[in-house]
């Protein structure tokens, strides 16, 4: 083996052999790359902050009400409440009345009480009796 000699850090020549010598060197430029690189260090993004959030909470243990019929029952009445506008939505947190949409969804719990005749406990007829009667007096009211 033929030992050849490179200029090393130092300035100094050094030993080495003939495949580093062939190898040579990459210049990068990175200049635009690192400002880029800062402003990513220096301030975090609103996404990566809602995925922190996100994480957070689901990391958390959500504690849901037991699924049944009954809380069915409710969740879709509530869904129509919000769209008749007399709740207001939880996300925007403002009314706002979308008539057909609540026609739809008391008609939707309408033909679960249909579906569902005969076997239901008698809490659950009660219960989808009332919300039926209370959702359409209250789609009849805000239809005026």
């Amino acid at each position: 083996m033929r030992a050849n000699f490179a200029e090393g850090r130092s300035g100094g020549m050094t030993m080495g052999n003939r495949d580093e010598e062939e190898k040579g060197f990459v210049v990068k430029d990175r200049r635009f790359s690192a400002e880029k690189q800062e402003e990513k260090a220096s301030k975090p993004s609103k996404e990566e902050e809602k995925k922190e959030e996100t994480r957070e909470t689901s990391r958390e243990e959500v504690n849901f009400p037991e699924i049944d019929f009954t809380n069915f029952l409710l969740s879709l009445s509530t869904s129509a409440l919000i769209q008749l506008g007399e709740v207001p939505d939880p996300v925007s947190k403002e009314t706002s009345k979308q008539l057909p949409l609540a026609k739809q969804t008391i008609d939707l719990i309408g033909m679960l009480k249909e579906k569902t005749k005969g076997n239901l406990t008698p809490d659950e007829e009660k219960l989808i009796e009332f919300l039926l009667y209370d959702l359409r007096m209250r789609f009849v009211k805000a239809s005026k």
